[in-house]
């Protein structure tokens, strides 16, 4: 069963077919009630007036054996007298229920004198109200039953109605109306549900299941590209975008764009680790040609180089474990850190740097915060002349700091490149210093992870200025 109703196809289907043959049974049966109650409406007033027809002869005076409405032609009629003694029946009644009775064949009414102590104080409609001679009760009762007439037996519906009489007292006349209309009706429309509601599920559960195979046609296409991706490991190739513009063809648009994300974080990956073997090749060879050498000469041994390179490989081997944690999406705590006072602890001990703080806070790593302070110091240091300043500042809801130096500054075509990995300009070439390339790239990754950025301009001085920007604390 659920390898059945396994796939979304087979369970749209189902559940289409099951919301539709619950309306369908809901409507058939609101149908043949409403249907049914109409019927047997019409069926009532028939009846109804059959007996108020009767009743109103016997208000005139009419004799049982004179009255219209006993021939048969209508439907079976039967008159009582207030001892419910049948006093007039139609013609051709052989049998009856759901009447006060079963007789069928009319009986004299009891000789019982009339004086005025029998007056019929107690000879009241269904409404409770004591009936004048000629009068007819204006509510009726009806009933469900049967006949026999003429040796035909059928359902009826009886309408009982009471009149009061000049000379033969309270009478009840009960009138029937046949229900064949009735039962034949509701048969017939009973039979086209039967047979029309499987057809009509039959066709919604097929039109369901064809609609549902052709919107989800280009699922399976994705499917089948991101399966023959997943095999082949190219992820330059791209999912079809269906014309639709409906949720398949955003949801095609949007893997489309995972893919491209995708494709350029493996890239990105590739060129760092190229990169990285590269930046640790030169410092490794050289630190072992050293050591060669002075295996073979030891008074040849230039250990201040051999110390230099080991420096900056462990240097380097840092920012690259930084790099990881940041790109494995490590996120900085919510400690309140001062930015002036980390400032001011960053350009201690440098030459030529001076700092123009006032006290801001801002939620996130000390540490973190730290290194990229640092960085912008070193990279300053590196590119002034004479002088580096700092500045911390606020700028709405926002912490500013800015690092500035009075160098050549950066041409504005590489102000944005300046902070891709392993990038150094021709003036910035020289590993002497120890530079990497990876200073400002970890800057800007751990200034985005605070919800801040990180940009270059033209300074006061023409040179190079950084804006750190930071939500306040």
């Amino acid at each position: 069963m659920r390898r059945l109703f396994g796939s979304v196809r087979a369970r749209a289907t189902l559940a289409a077919t099951l919301v539709v043959a619950v309306a369908l049974v809901a409507a058939g049966a609101a149908v043949l009630l409403s249907l049914r109650s109409n019927l047997m409406g019409e069926a009532g007033t028939q009846a109804e007036r059959s007996a108020r027809a009767v009743a109103s002869e016997l208000a005139a005076g009419t004799p049982y054996d004179k009255l219209s409405g006993l021939d048969g032609d209508v439907g079976p009629v039967q008159v009582l007298d207030e001892d419910k003694r049948l006093v007039a029946v139609s013609e051709d009644l052989q049998r009856i229920s759901g009447t006060d009775s079963a007789k069928v064949k009319a009986q004299p009414p009891a000789a019982a004198p009339r004086g005025d102590d029998d007056d019929d104080s107690d000879d009241t409609g269904d409404s409770g109200k004591a009936l004048e001679p000629g009068e007819i009760s204006g509510e009726s009762v009806f009933r469900n039953g049967s006949a026999t007439v003429d040796g035909d037996t059928e359902d009826y519906r009886f309408a009982a109605v009471e009149v009061e009489t000049h000379d033969r007292g309270h009478l009840k006349v009960f009138a029937g109306a046949p229900l064949a209309a009735e039962h034949g009706a509701v048969r017939s429309a009973l039979t086209v549900m039967l047979i029309g509601f499987p057809l009509l599920l039959g066709v919604v559960a097929g039109v369901t299941w064809l609609v549902t195979r052709r919107a989800l046609r280009p699922v399976e296409g994705i499917r089948r590209e991101m399966a023959a991706i997943t095999q082949s490991e190219d992820l330059a190739r791209r999912v079809p975008e269906p014309d639709t513009h409906d949720e398949i063809a955003r949801l095609a648009s949007t893997t489309n764009e995972t893919l491209a994300a995708l494709e350029t974080s493996v890239e990105r990956q590739r060129r760092f680790v190229a990169d990285a073997s590269h930046e640790l090749r030169s410092p490794i060879a050289s630190l072992r040609t050293q050591l060669e050498v002075a295996a073979a000469h030891p008074e040849l041994l230039d250990l201040d180089g051999a110390v230099e390179d080991t420096v900056r490989l462990q240097r380097l081997a840092a920012d690259l474990l930084l790099l990881a944690r940041l790109d494995a999406g490590e996120r900085p705590n919510d400690a309140k850190v001062d930015l002036a006072g980390l400032a001011r602890e960053e350009a201690e001990g440098r030459t030529g740097v001076t700092v123009d703080a006032e006290p801001v806070e801002v939620a996130g790593s000390r540490g973190q915060l730290g290194r990229v302070l640092a960085n912008l110091l070193d990279n300053a240091q590196r590119h002034a002349r004479t002088a580096v300043t700092v500045s911390v500042r606020r700028d709405g809801d926002r912490a500013v700091v800015g690092v500035a130096d009075d160098g050549d500054g950066v041409p504005e075509g590489d102000r944005e490149r300046i902070f891709e990995r392993f990038v150094r300009l021709d003036a910035a070439r020289s590993r002497d210093d120890g530079g990497a390339g990876l200073g400002l790239a970890i800057a800007r990754d751990v200034a985005v992870r605070h919800g801040g950025t990180l940009t270059a301009g033209q300074g006061p001085a023409g040179g190079a200025l950084f804006e750190l920007r930071l939500p306040l604390a």
